[in-house]
């Protein structure tokens, strides 16, 4: 690991008035997730640790918002269901061609080599409306940015308060045209080859167990070697630390054992 992703980046969040849309970490839960049987989406542990990498912005206002189809601004309308008097200030129509527009609120700074990957919280579905995405070279733009969704078809959707609007990821973009990727047969490292067959070997057996009845494997319900940082022998994978965030963001599926 280069020094550059030893040190820990900076992250300035200037407001550009006195109460914009809060800002807070991303959240492991989705509603989709909880509703799955013994809510084993949250088994794919790639998932909860997705949604919290990062930081989302999030409404404090709800509203609904009509697109007719049309490609011009006035397409879209925007009503608001609470009041609020920011609401012009967070949401609009700028672009036309059925994309909506947030404004943030700030005007955000990163260190050097460093940009913000721009997007929606992670698998977070809403139906008639997508976010687009970009990447902000923040560590050196003098004005901030919009986040920007798009109708898929004319609709009115709603946006509720407290509901993320906008998701932040860090990303190292200075070193992203350096990377090469190698393309070679598994067999070429004989360490990772013996730590992936040692996985396969494990899942397949443990699977054969839940298939002959075995109650401890029945009770266990699924391996949790991943979200513990274990490697199939039972040993901590180091690298870059993710065991603690895996136990504090993915929780047992209800009628498991917890363990």
């Amino acid at each position: 690991m280069t020094d550059f992703l030893k040190s820990i980046p900076d992250l300035h969040c200037y407001r550009e008035y006195p109460d914009p849309p809060p800002i807070v970490p991303g959240r492991p839960d989705r509603a989709w997730m909880d509703t799955t049987t013994e809510r084993f989406a949250y088994r794919c542990t790639p998932l909860p640790i997705a949604n919290s990498s990062g930081w989302e912005l999030t409404l404090p206002m709800s509203f609904i918002v009509t697109w007719n189809g049309g490609r011009d601004i006035t397409d879209i309308q925007i009503k608001s269901l609470d009041g609020d008097a920011r609401l012009p200030m967070v949401a609009g129509s700028v672009f036309g061609h059925g994309v909506l527009t947030f404004h943030p609120g700030y005007h955000f700074r990163t260190s050097p080599g460093w940009a913000l990957w721009v997007r929606g919280a992670p698998n977070t579905l809403k139906d008639g409306v997508v976010p687009l995405e970009g990447l902000v070279e923040t560590d050196w733009l003098p004005f901030t940015f919009t986040m920007n969704w798009r109708f898929t078809r004319p609709t009115t959707v709603r946006f509720d308060k407290g509901e993320a609007f906008c998701f932040l990821v860090m990303t190292p973009h200075g070193m992203l045209d350096e990377v090469q990727p190698v393309v070679c047969d598994i067999g070429d490292d004989p360490a990772v080859k013996a730590g992936y067959d040692a996985w396969r070997q494990s899942r397949s057996d443990f699977q054969a167990r839940v298939a002959r009845g075995d109650p401890a494997a029945i009770e266990q319900g699924w391996q949790r070697n991943y979200v513990r940082g274990h490697d199939p022998s039972g040993q901590s994978e180091p690298i870059f630390h993710l065991s603690k965030r895996r136990l504090k963001t993915v929780r047992p599926a209800k009628g498991s054992n917890g363990k």
